[in-house]
């Protein structure tokens, strides 16, 4: 198993993290606990030492199963990750509520990376309101937190201040090689990078749309190597980039385990002609966009409710990746009252959008795609 060292905390870890947000369900949309146990066993026994779980993932479920799962194992053969819930938090004892509650949950006495969850700029402003790195830091002289850290979804600005305002052992960024471009992106891997903060990278495979792709987008990397599967690819190609110590995948079945496991055990990073055939796929993919909206959000909030970026995301990917069962599903699972369907051609939305998008006329091309 390809390891990788934190060198500003002196620990070691496995370069693959199991991610315990996807696991398999029973009929009744809970957790099948026999073959999630599969997983995480066969996924330990070959060497993945970092596992990552978070207080709302599976409705709750998540972390009283892991902790379940890991009391088999010795505390120091794996390191332990989970966030704490910002947008659940209205003060610093409710933060610290949680965290008691998390403890128990997990049937721990400590975690070793607590991160604070998704944040953004609102976020943020909690964070800082309620004193919250104040208490993590109580807590690590506690001995009940080792490491601390965040997770992030929103613009590069904002991980730039969050990023300078704190002395973080880490941090937890969504990258793949679609996304260089949105969030924290190319810019924030440089800025950590400068700051010598270690990277955890989170939906590497772009919450699995990247391991099936169009044929003939398929085809470029099996001209190349016929053997290695399209989620390898997009696991190498984060792990190629610097201060990258963890790679997260949300494992759903045993099949995915073995795949990843199979990538880590014989890692190598991209070399340069990989990394240009990887770039000429995300070009060739990114050329299939409907539209430029980047997601920024400053079309937002539609007067009367529209949700804007979500609509222009799955019409987009239903184009980039060919798959409109999936993607026109995600749409008609949305509010009505948020779908493109529901614009009132106000034009609000256009003031303010800083690629100038002719956002009306594009919500017109959502409803004929997505509602004919």
């Amino acid at each position: 198993m390809e390891k990788r060292k934190f060198e500003k905390l002196g620990i070691e870890s496995s370069l693959l993290g199991f991610g315990c947000m996807r696991f398999p369900l029973d009929e009744n949309g809970n957790i099948e606990e026999k073959e999630a146990e599969q997983m995480l066993d066969k996924a330990i026994s070959h060497g993945v030492t970092y596992i990552d779980t978070a207080y709302p993932y599976h409705n709750g479920d998540s972390e009283p199963f892991v902790g379940k799962v890991l009391k088999k194992y010795d505390r120091n053969q794996y390191t332990l990750a989970t966030k704490l819930p910002i947008w659940n938090v209205n003060s610093q004892q409710e933060a610290r509520e949680i965290f008691e509650s998390q403890l128990q949950r997990l049937g721990v006495d400590y975690v070793d990376f607590y991160l604070l969850h998704a944040l953004d700029e609102k976020k943020w402003e909690k964070v800082l309101e309620y004193h919250i790195i104040e208490l993590c830091e109580k807590l690590r002289q506690e001995g009940k937190i080792k490491y601390l850290g965040f997770s992030f979804h929103d613009e590069y600005p904002v991980f730039e201040k969050i990023l300078k305002a704190h002395d973080w052992d880490f941090c937890q960024l969504q990258l793949n090689y679609m996304d260089m471009n949105i969030q924290a992106g190319q810019k924030g891997v440089d800025l950590a990078n400068q700051l010598g903060v270690p990277l955890v990278v989170m939906e590497p495979i772009k919450g699995g749309s990247l391991a099936t792709l169009p044929q003939d987008v398929t085809q470029m990397f099996k001209d190349y190597d016929a053997n290695r599967t399209l989620a390898s690819w997009a696991l190498r190609y984060v792990g190629t980039l610097p201060e990258v110590k963890v790679i997260l995948s949300g494992m759903s079945t045993l099949e995915q385990v073995e795949d990843n496991l199979k990538t880590f055990e014989n890692y190598q990073n991209l070399n340069d002609e990989e990394m240009k055939i990887v770039q000429k796929v995300a070009d060739t993919l990114h050329a299939r966009t409907k539209n430029g909206c980047t997601g920024c959000g400053y079309c937002m909030p539609c007067p009367f409710g529209v949700n804007i970026p979500s609509n222009f995301k799955y019409w987009n990917n239903c184009f980039i990746y060919d798959d409109e069962k999936l993607f026109k599903g995600k749409y008609e699972k949305m509010d009505e009252k948020e779908k493109a369907s529901h614009c009132q051609q106000c034009g609000a939305c256009e003031r303010m959008c800083p690629q100038q998008l002719l956002i009306r006329e594009d919500l017109k091309r959502v409803v004929q795609d997505f509602e004919r």
